[in-house]
C-alpha cells in the first residue's frame, strides 16, 4: 500500500484528523485544588455568564437539579455543603446551560457532509439545538419538522414495519426514572423487547457476575460504609477524571486512617494526591496523599494479580488456621469454596506475576492492607468490565470480599461505580433486553396488555441486526449510539441501513449524522431547565450508583419555547404509533409525571410509596439483598467461583491497547481539548506509550504512528495519532475513546456479558507515512 492510497477516506463517522500535533506539559503532582476552581470558573463564565453561572448553587441540592455527570451518591441533606459539584460537574452543566443555539438558519448554512468536517469538540460548542429537524430520503440538509409531523413521521415507520422487532429503543444514562418508565412501556406495547442502553458498554459485566455470584446487579455498598472502611480498593478506575466528588469521600476516608490501594494500568494524578477545592489548606499545599500503594498492573491483569492477593492470603490462613478466612461467614452464606481453593492452590506464582505484572513483595503488602482490614471496599470501573474476562474479573473481586466475610457488614462491599447519572436507575426502570418475568408480569397487570415474551436486543446485537438488514427504525433517547459503540465504521453502515434513525438530544454530536434514509433531531429539556407540563411544574427521579432514589427539577428557563421533555417525547411517539391499540392514556402521563410514578410503584419493587418517599430531602435507599446478606441466587447462596489468567498473543511487537477518556470530556462529549492531568493540550488523537516501547520502535514523542488492530475477522486501520511517552507498563498503551471505537471488533466482547472488549484490543503501531500534498 503506498503512502498515497494508505489512508482510507475518512467517513462522517469519524472526526477529522488532526493536522497539528498536541502540546505536552508536565502533569500536575496533584488533583484538583486551584486548577479546578480556574477551570470551573472559566467554562462556566465561557458558556453562561455570571448570572447563569449562579445555576451551579443548585446541583445536587435538595431543591436543585441532579448533576448530568456521573452518579456518585450525595451526602445527606444535613451534611451537604453550599457547593456540591465537581469541576467536570460545572463543565456538564455549563455545556447544558450555554447561550448558544443551534437554529434553523445554522442547518441551511452547512450541509450534513460539511458538519461532518468538524471536530466534536466543535459541534459540541455550537450550543443547544432548539427545534425539532428531519433529514428526508436523499437531503443534504436537515430542515424544519413541526412535532406532530414529527411524531406521525415516527409512527408511520413503525406502522409500516413487518414486525415490532424490527425496531430498537436506545436509552442513555441521562434519562430519568419517568421517562425511562415510560419509554420501556412503549416499546413493550409496541410489542418488542429491544431496548439496548449505554450499560451495556460500561457495567453489563458488572451486573452479569454480580447476579451470578450474590444475586443482584447492584453494588452492596452505601456512602456511609466508606465512613467505616479500614481498606479501599480502587480498580480498573480513575475518579480524577470520571468521577471528582469520590476523591471528596477518599480524602475524608485517608484522613481518618483508611489505607487506599490503586490499581491501574495508568499512573494517574486522580488515584494518588488530592486537594479539595474548598480547603484552603489543601489548595494552598500539596494536597492529601490517597493511595498508601499503587499497582501498576497491566492490562487486563486483574485477575492473576487478585489470584496473587488471596493465595498469599491462603498461605497465611494455612499457617494459622481461622486467622485469616472468615469461616463462619463462609460455612453460613457461601458454595464454591473447597473448589475455589482447590484451584487457587494450583495457581502458578509464575503465571500470577507474569500475568499482573507485579512482583510478589507487592501482591504481599496488598494482601496485608487484606488481611489487617476489619472492613474492606473493592470499588471498580470500565477498567474491569471491557474485556474478554470481565465477568471473571468482576467475579475474582467478589471471591476475594466473600473470603473475610466482606458483604453484608458495615464498612464492606462491592462497589461498581457508575459513570453516568442515571445509568442504574434505567436498568431498575426496566431498560433491559432481559426483563424478569416476574417485572413482565407486574408491566402487563398494571397496564392491561401482554409484554412481549422473547428477550431483545443488546447493543451489540442491535448492530448486528442493523447490517444483516433486521431492522428498520432505531430510536436513540440521548446519548451518542455512533460513537459510543465498537466498530465505529461498521456501526455506521448498521445506521445508514434502517429506514429511520430518530435521535432525541439536547445538543449536536457525530452520531446525528450518520442516519438512516430518513432521520428526526428532537430536541428536549436539559436537566438544568423548567419542565412546564399541563399540571404544573414538573420534578423527575433518578437513581445514583448506590441505590438512593432522589428528585430532581431545573431552574432554568428553556432553551426554546419549541423544546419538549424526554417524557412528552416518549409520549408523542407513542400515541401515534400505537393509536387505538394502546391501552395507556399517554397524554395524562406526559401532563403529569405523579401518575408515571404511581404506576412505577405498582410495578417495581421497593418504590411503594413512592411520590411522598421521594419528597422527603435526599430522598430514599432501595435497599439491596446481599448487603443484608439474603442471596437472591438459584440455591439463595453465595458463591465463589474458579477463573482462569488471561492471555494475550502480543508477538511480533504487538502492544495491547485500552481506551480512557481525556479531563476534557464525559462519555462521548468532548468539553475541551486539555488533558492537564496527563500533561497533553491541544489534541485527542494520541496514543500513550511506555518509553521502552518507543524507544524499540525508534519513535519519540510527538512522532506520528498509525494503528492497526488485530482480530480473526481481520485488522482495522485508524492513521496518524501522536506519540506521548507514559507512565504504562510495557507492551500496553492507551488511546481516546471515542476516536480509538473504530479499532474494536465489534464481535471482541466479554464472555457472557456480550459487552465490548474496548480496553484490550491488540494493536500494532507503525510510523506513519508522510502525508503528500494531495493527501493534505
Amino acid at each position: 500500500m503506498t503512502a498515497e492510497n494508505r489512508t482510507p477516506p475518512r467517513t462522517l463517522a469519524q472526526p477529522p484528523l488532526e493536522e497539528h500535533p498536541p502540546r505536552l506539559h508536565p502533569r500536575p503532582l496533584v488533583a484538583s485544588g486551584a486548577g479546578a476552581i480556574e477551570q470551573t470558573m472559566l467554562h462556566a463564565y465561557r458558556h453562561m455568564g455570571v448570572k447563569r453561572s449562579l445555576t451551579l448553587l443548585r446541583i445536587n441540592q435538595p431543591t436543585g437539579f441532579d448533576c448530568p455527570g456521573c452518579g456518585w451518591p450525595e451526602l445527606d441533606p444535613k451534611h451537604r455543603a453550599a457547593i456540591e459539584f465537581c469541576e467536570n460537574g460545572a463543565k456538564a452543566v455549563a455545556s447544558e446551560a450555554t447561550r448558544a443555539r443551534i437554529d434553523v438558519a445554522f442547518f441551511a448554512q452547512h450541509t450534513i457532509a460539511q458538519l461532518g468536517e468538524q471536530s466534536d469538540f466543535w459541534m459540541n460548542e455550537q450550543g443547544r439545538l432548539t427545534e425539532p429537524m428531519v433529514r428526508r430520503a436523499g437531503g443534504t440538509h436537515y430542515q424544519p419538522i413541526s412535532w406532530d409531523a414529527a411524531f406521525a413521521l415516527v409512527g408511520q415507520h413503525l406502522d409500516a414495519m413487518a414486525s415490532p422487532d424490527r425496531a430498537a429503543f436506545y436509552t442513555s444514562g441521562r434519562t430519568s426514572n419517568e421517562a425511562a418508565f415510560l419509554y420501556q412501556l412503549f416499546a413493550r406495547q409496541l410489542g418488542t423487547n429491544n431496548l439496548p442502553d449505554c450499560s451495556n458498554m460500561c457495567h453489563e459485566s458488572s451486573g452479569y457476575a454480580m447476579s451470578e455470584a450474590i444475586g443482584v446487579a447492584k453494588g452492596t455498598v452505601t456512602l456511609e460504609d466508606f465512613e467505616h472502611a479500614d481498606a479501599i480498593f480502587l480498580v480498573g478506575q480513575n475518579p480524577g477524571t470520571n468521577h471528582p466528588r469520590m476523591l471528596t469521600t477518599l480524602r475524608e476516608a485517608k484522613l481518618r486512617g483508611c489505607t487506599i490501594v490503586a490499581v491501574n494500568p495508568l499512573d494517574e494524578v486522580g488515584n494518588r494526591r488530592f486537594a479539595h477545592p474548598q480547603e484552603p489548606a489543601d489548595v494552598i499545599g500539596q494536597g492529601v496523599e490517597l493511595a498508601s500503594l499503587f499497582l501498576q498492573v497491566k492490562i487486563n491483569g486483574d485477575v492473576a494479580l487478585f489470584k496473587g492477593i488471596m493465595k498469599e492470603m491462603l498461605a497465611h490462613e494455612d499457617a494459622a488456621p481461622g486467622t485469616v478466612f472468615d469461616h463462619a461467614f463462609i460455612a453460613k452464606h457461601t458454595e464454591g469454596y473447597d473448589g475455589f481453593v482447590h484451584g487457587l492452590r494450583a495457581a502458578s506464582w509464575d503465571a500470577i506475576v507474569a500475568g499482573s505484572g507485579i512482583d510478589r513483595d507487592q501482591i504481599a503488602k496488598a494482601a496485608l492492607v487484606m488481611m489487617e482490614a476489619k472492613a474492606t471496599i473493592i470499588c471498580w470501573a470500565m477498567g474491569i468490565t471491557q474485556h474478554k474476562n470481565g465477568v471473571a474479573n468482576v467475579l475474582e473481586m467478589v471471591n476475594c470480599l466473600l473470603l473475610r466475610g466482606n458483604i453484608g457488614r458495615p464498612g464492606a462491599g462491592a462497589c461498581p461505580v457508575r459513570g453516568r447519572s442515571n445509568v442504574q436507575g434505567d436498568r431498575t426502570m426496566g431498560i433491559w433486553e432481559r426483563m424478569s418475568g416476574e417485572f413482565m408480569d407486574r408491566l402487563g397487570q398494571e397496564f392491561g396488555f401482554a409484554p412481549p415474551v422473547p428477550f431483545g436486543l443488546d447493543a451489540v446485537h442491535t448492530i448486528h441486526a442493523m447490517l444483516d438488514g433486521k431492522l428498520d427504525v432505531f430510536i436513540g433517547m440521548g446519548g451518542n449510539f455512533l460513537s459510543a459503540t465498537p466498530d465505529t465504521e461498521r456501526t455506521a453502515v448498521g445506521l445508514q441501513r434502517c429506514r429511520l434513525t430518530v435521535q432525541v438530544a439536547t445538543k449536536l454530536n457525530r452520531g446525528h449524522l450518520v442516519t438512516g434514509e430518513e432521520a428526526l433531531l428532537l430536541p428536549c429539556l436539559g436537566r438544568t431547565e423548567i419542565d412546564e407540563q399541563a399540571a404544573g411544574p414538573q420534578f423527575v427521579t433518578v437513581e445514583n450508583s448506590m441505590s438512593v432514589i432522589s428528585a430532581s427539577e431545573g431552574r432554568l428557563p428553556p432553551a426554546s419555547k419549541k423544546l419538549k421533555s424526554e417524557v412528552a417525547i416518549i409520549a408523542g411517539i407513542a400515541a401515534a404509533a400505537l393509536g387505538a391499540r394502546t391501552t395507556v392514556d399517554w397524554a395524562a402521563l406526559a401532563g403529569d409525571y405523579a401518575r408515571i410514578r404511581r404506576h412505577i410503584a405498582n410495578v417495581v419493587p421497593a418504590f411503594h410509596d413512592f411520590e411522598e418517599r421521594v419528597l422527603v430531602p435526599g430522598g430514599f435507599y432501595l435497599g439491596n439483598a446481599a448487603r443484608d446478606r439474603t442471596w437472591e441466587t438459584a440455591d439463595r447462596r453465595a458463591h465463589f467461583s474458579t477463573t482462569t489468567i488471561a492471555a494475550h498473543d502480543l508477538h511480533d511487537g504487538k502492544l495491547l491497547m485500552t481506551t480512557i477518556r481525556s479531563h476534557d470530556q464525559y462519555n462521548t462529549t468532548v468539553y475541551g481539548l486539555q488533558d492537564r492531568y496527563r500533561g497533553v493540550a491541544d489534541g485527542r488523537r494520541v496514543v500513550f506509550m511506555n518509553a521502552v516501547d518507543m524507544q524499540e520502535r525508534g519513535l519519540e514523542a510527538g512522532d506520528r504512528v498509525d494503528l492497526t488492530s488485530h482480530a480473526p475477522d481481520g485488522t482495522r486501520f485508524a492513521a496518524r495519532w501522536s506519540v506521548v511517552p507514559y507512565g504504562i507498563p510495557r507492551s500496553n498503551c492507551a488511546t481516546y475513546f471515542p476516536e480509538a471505537n473504530v479499532l474494536v471488533p465489534l464481535d471482541s466482547v466479554a464472555d457472557g456479558s456480550n459487552q465490548p472488549t474496548s480496553k484490550s484490543i491488540v494493536v500494532t503501531v507503525v510510523r506513519s507515512p508522510p502525508v503528500s500534498s494531495r493527501a493534505r
